[in-house]
């Protein structure tokens, strides 16, 4: 079950969720300040969380989507992501976007497989808006991968 959870209820277990997908707690912050953000539980356990972020009349985009360890390739990143495509159609969205590392292999084939589409390369994105190094399944992250699919 997904539902909408408002900023002032965010706690430790969905930072901690949020911060796998986004290290940066700064960055975090300000994007759920200002986002929509779901939670999706499995009997009372948080399982998966989103943030979408308007970007004008006709874009939205998907800021953050992270899924516990244990509730991976269970379906609830497909199922947040079929909820982002539902409510971006509702509120009559044109475009919904997302951007994810180069080295998020598992992650880029998920959203291929609903319907995004590579749009562009945000060359050395990682390297200059992170201080530290991420290393994400043995590769140094840099790139970002932007994919977006029309509503």
């Amino acid at each position: 079950m997904v539902e909408e959870i408002r900023y002032k209820d965010i706690n430790d277990e969905h930072y901690r969720l949020l911060l796998e997908a986004d290290p940066s707690r700064e960055k975090v912050e300000s994007y759920l300040k200002q986002g929509n953000i779901y939670a999706a539980k499995i009997k009372q356990k948080l399982a998966g969380i989103m943030v979408l972020i308007p970007k004008g009349a006709k874009i939205i985009e998907i800021v953050n989507l992270s899924v516990s360890q244990e509730f991976r390739q269970k379906g609830i990143g497909t199922n947040l992501l079929q909820k982002a495509l539902t409510l971006a159609k509702e509120k009559g969205y044109k475009t919904i976007e997302i951007g994810t590392g180069s080295t998020s292999f598992q992650q880029l084939y998920m959203y291929q497989k609903n319907g995004f589409r590579m749009e562009s390369i945000d060359r050395n994105f990682f390297v200059k808006q992170y201080d530290q190094e991420i290393i994400e399944n043995g590769l140094v992250l840099k790139d970002m991968v932007r994919l977006s699919q029309n509503l």
